[in-house]
C-alpha cells in the first residue's frame, strides 16, 4: 500500500429512511485526500434494536478512524454506530442530536402510539404519483422519490419509523457536527439547537444544494469545529 493511500480519510456516507445511497451521488470531494464508501440499509430482523441494527451495520465498515456521516434517520444510525467505534468525525445532516429536538408530531406519535397506524406502503403511493402526476412538477417530484425512495419493505419502514420517532437519547455527543437547513419541514429549525446553518435548505438539501456541502465539508471534516470559528461563511445558530 502507497503512503499515499495510507493517508487517506475515509469517509462513511449514511442514507435517510428509505433512501439508497445515490442520494450522494453529487457529493465530491478531492481524491488525493478522501475516499467515500456509501452504507446501505439493511432489511431489520424481527424485533431487533437500534442497538443490535447498528452492530450490523458497522460489518459493512472497514476502516478504522473513520468519519460517518447520516442523513435524516441516517444521522441517528450513525450516532448510534459511533457508541461502539472510534470515530475521526461525526456529522449529521436534516437531523436530531436528540429528543428533545423531535418535532411536536413525533412527540406525540411516540407517546401515543399513533404512528402504529401510519400507512407504509411508501412505494405504492410514489407509483401512484407517478401515474396521476399531471404536471410537470408532479412528475419531477414523482421521479425523483421513485429514484431516491428505493427501499421498499414494509418491515423495515415499520421498524425505522418506529424507532426515529421513539429514539432514546438524551445526551449529546459534544463532538458532533449538526448541518441544518432553515427550511426543514421535517424536522423544523426552530426545534435545533447548536447546528450550522444552511439558508434556504431543505430537508433533502443533500441532494439540491450539493455545492454547499462540496464547498464546505472537506474543511469540517478536516479541522472539525474549528472551521466554525475560522471560516465566517459557515453560520452556526
Amino acid at each position: 500500500m502507497s503512503d499515499t493511500a495510507k493517508d487517506l480519510i475515509h469517509v462513511y456516507f449514511m442514507p435517510g429512511m428509505a433512501a439508497n445511497p445515490s442520494i450522494f451521488e453529487f457529493i465530491k470531494f478531492p481524491e488525493d485526500r478522501f475516499e467515500v464508501h456509501w452504507l446501505q440499509w439493511l432489511i431489520p430482523i424481527k424485533k431487533e434494536s437500534i442497538k443490535e441494527y447498528s452492530l450490523r451495520i458497522i460489518e459493512n465498515i472497514h476502516h478504522k478512524n473513520i468519519v460517518l456521516i447520516g442523513v435524516s434517520f441516517g444521522g441517528v444510525i450513525v450516532q448510534e454506530i459511533a457508541k461502539y467505534i472510534k470515530v475521526r468525525r461525526l456529522i449529521i445532516i436534516s437531523s436530531i442530536k436528540c429528543r428533545d429536538e423531535l418535532p411536536k408530531n413525533m412527540k406525540f406519535a411516540s407517546k401515543t402510539g399513533v404512528y402504529k397506524l401510519l400507512p407504509i406502503g411508501l412505494m405504492d403511493y410514489v407509483d401512484q404519483l407517478e401515474k396521476i402526476a399531471v404536471n410537470d412538477y408532479l412528475k419531477k417530484r414523482a421521479k425523483l422519490y421513485k429514484q431516491y425512495l428505493s427501499v421498499r419493505d414494509k418491515y423495515y419502514l415499520s421498524w425505522a419509523i418506529e424507532n426515529m420517532v421513539n429514539w432514546d437519547c438524551s445526551t449529546v455527543n459534544p463532538e458532533i457536527i449538526h448541518i441544518h437547513g432553515n427550511k426543514d419541514v421535517v424536522f423544523p429549525i426552530k426545534y435545533i439547537k447548536d447546528a450550522i446553518l444552511v439558508e434556504g435548505g431543505t430537508h433533502v438539501m443533500i441532494i439540491n444544494r450539493f455545492r454547499w456541502f462540496n464547498k464546505y465539508l472537506p474543511e469540517l471534516i478536516l479541522k472539525g469545529k474549528e472551521a466554525i470559528k475560522n471560516n465566517p461563511k459557515i453560520i452556526k445558530i
